[in-house]
């Protein structure tokens, strides 16, 4: 059979056998694009994760003996902070020596925030800001305050509690 013949009876695949195969195919691509595997923890204190107390930390899991710094605390500046994207915290440093940790995902729709200033965490899709002293509302849309996370001193080194 030359290419340009088009392909009929019992070796032609049916109109639904095609249908079928790309309907597949567009459900796998959309379905893919739905998440990125871990869905735990949106940041918002509704996630699907373990049981968290009231600062944000699993319940029941204790200190975390020996567990990664995030940063030297001369990393993060007085009345400023840091965020560490991967570890899903915030770091904030409100006055000197005091060491906050929150959630780096906004209470709004689930954005990443992304800069801290002036005192301010912010989440640059819809602008909203939060407190680096206690994760609260400074300025909407977000309605609810970032969870806090919880994290402390070793020696020089901030990490996770």
């Amino acid at each position: 059979m030359s290419e340009d013949q088009a392909v009929t009876g019992a070796d032609a695949p049916s109109r639904r056998a095609l249908l079928l195969g790309a309907g597949a195919v567009g459900a796998t691509v959309a379905l893919g694009g739905c998440g990125t595997g871990n869905d735990k923890d949106l940041g918002d204190g509704g996630g699907t994760g373990s049981p968290q107390s009231a600062s944000g930390s699993p319940q029941g899991g204790g200190s975390n003996p020996g567990a990664a710094p995030l940063a030297k605390k001369g990393e993060i500046p007085v009345g400023g902070g840091k965020i560490f994207a991967k570890e899903g915290v915030v770091v904030t440093q409100p006055t000197a020596g005091e060491f906050k940790g929150f959630s780096n995902i906004c209470t709004h729709q689930g954005c990443p925030v992304s800069s801290i200033d002036a005192g301010t965490i912010t989440c640059t899709c819809h602008f909203s800001k939060f407190s680096i002293e206690d994760g609260s509302v400074k300025g909407g849309p977000a309605k609810r305050p970032l969870p806090a996370k919880d994290v402390k001193v070793e020696g020089d080194n901030i990490v996770l509690a």
